[in-house]
């Protein structure tokens, strides 16, 4: 049997983490093994629902590079029709009728803040001693007395289905053999086993991953930083994000993976129990990895800075961990600004400064800059106190406390470009 799976989002906000671990394991769970992913957009809910949002969920599987295999997504508000005519044959079968609300009833539902109506179509619930279950491919058996799952809603009218019942309607018209989704969808899985009994489609299996959990072991949140994939754009490259998120809830025998290692080595036996910990220092180790695989060209698009020279790279890429700190190197392809107060190293004067950086002037002229001759001027007058010559050119040539090594810099910029900073940085102690 050739798998069918799908990720199913609903466009009531941006794309979060969860979402896109999500349609990844889906995705590699295809590939694997010769199956279709499906786009299917959850867009009944017409007051929350926003186009901005759709795009969100195209934009982010897109920069991720997980394609589904639908021309065009499956649209909910568009099947309509589908689910009124399913609906209908089982209000005719009996199997789903109207329950009225009592006065007491909508008076909870008042309280909820919600709108009570008169009525809501309910399937009819078998015996409350029956067990409904089913065996989750990570979990193991699930199963749960039909009393706790009585009065499952399945419409507010014959015209406007709700959650359940449209979610397993389309999986049961578009033939999906495994759902693989979050955990929290676990409640509701027993609900949807009784749907499709109801309409009599075969039961896909079902698999549910483990919550993505923050440092401190709680769910996720905003309070933890980003949780919107559009956040991670400006930072991570996307293949590293997708190595990253491949690795939370699931095993494999090594850190860094090509998208087909990824795909070989996914199973859902290799899915953990537990909830995956979302590690930030990690993410950044691994973007820092594929980072230093870009070459020039590559790199410079990743940052959007066409003007960072070829030489400038490696000096770069073996320090950045996040594609937005390229800005904290701008010092190697434009001049810096700075106070001159920081061309001053501790007790030194400007004075001192000035004279070092008049001595390294003569050095580049000579072409003779290099860390000896460098730690010949820190021993003149100062007892080998590097920070006397090593500082000044440091900021002179940077701007910053804290850079590569200044003959790294050097060697960046060229000597022109060395020799007018260090003139730049004794006007600025002389004024």
């Amino acid at each position: 049997m050739v798998p069918i799976v799908r990720i199913a989002p609903s466009p009531t906000g941006y794309v979060h983490i969860g979402t896109a671990r999500t349609a990844l394991f889906n995705w590699l769970f295809a590939r694997k093994h010769g199956g279709k992913f499906l786009l299917r957009i959850e867009d009944t809910d017409k007051e929350r629902s926003k186009g901005e949002y759709e795009q969100s969920i195209f934009d982010g599987l897109n920069w991720l590079g997980i394609n589904w295999d639908n021309k065009e997504p499956i649209r909910q508000s568009s099947r309509t029709d589908l689910y009124r005519e399913h609906l209908a044959r089982l209000i005719k079968e009996g199997s789903v009728y109207e329950k009225y609300f009592s006065d007491e009833e909508k008076e909870e539902i008042r309280k909820d803040g919600r709108t009570p109506q008169d009525s809501i179509l309910v399937l009819r619930a078998p015996d409350e001693n029956e067990l409904v279950g089913f065996d989750d491919e990570i979990r193991g058996r699930v199963e749960v007395q039909a009393r706790h799952i009585r009065n499952i809603a399945v419409a507010k009218d014959i015209n406007t289905p709700l959650y359940n019942f449209a979610v397993v309607v389309d999986d049961a018209d578009l033939g999906i053999t495994h759902v693989i989704r979050g955990e929290e969808h676990i409640s509701n899985t027993p609900k949807q086993v009784l749907i499709f009994r109801a309409l009599g489609s075969p039961i896909p299996k079902f698999a549910h991953l483990p919550l993505i959990l923050a440092s401190d072991r709680s769910k996720m949140s905003k309070r933890h930083g980003a949780t919107s994939i559009a956040e991670y754009q400006n930072d991570y490259l996307a293949d590293a994000f997708v190595n990253f998120m491949a690795h939370l809830g699931h095993t494999y025998s090594k850190e860094i993976l090509t998208r087909e290692e990824m795909i070989d080595g996914f199973d859902l036996s290799g899915v953990h129990l537990s909830g995956a910990i979302f590690d930030e220092k990690k993410l950044n180790w691994i973007n820092a990895q594929y980072i230093r695989k870009l070459n020039p060209d590559a790199f410079r698009s990743a940052v959007k800075i066409p003007e960072i020279p070829d030489q400038a790279i490696p000096l770069i890429t073996e320090r950045l961990e996040k594609l937005s700190d390229v800005n904290l190197f701008r010092y190697l392809w434009e001049d810096p600004s700075y106070d001159s107060g920081l061309l001053i190293w501790k007790e030194n004067t400007r004075d001192d400064a000035n004279h070092a950086l008049e001595e390294i002037g003569e050095l580049i002229n000579k072409n003779s800059l290099s860390i000896e001759s460098l730690d010949e001027l820190a021993k003149k007058d100062f007892d080998n106190a590097r920070g006397r010559v090593y500082w000044p050119l440091r900021v002179a040539l940077s701007g910053s406390k804290t850079s590569p090594g200044p003959l790294e810099i050097a060697g960046v910029i060229g000597k022109d470009a060395s020799i007018n900073r260090l003139n730049k940085a004794i006007e600025l102690l002389s004024s």
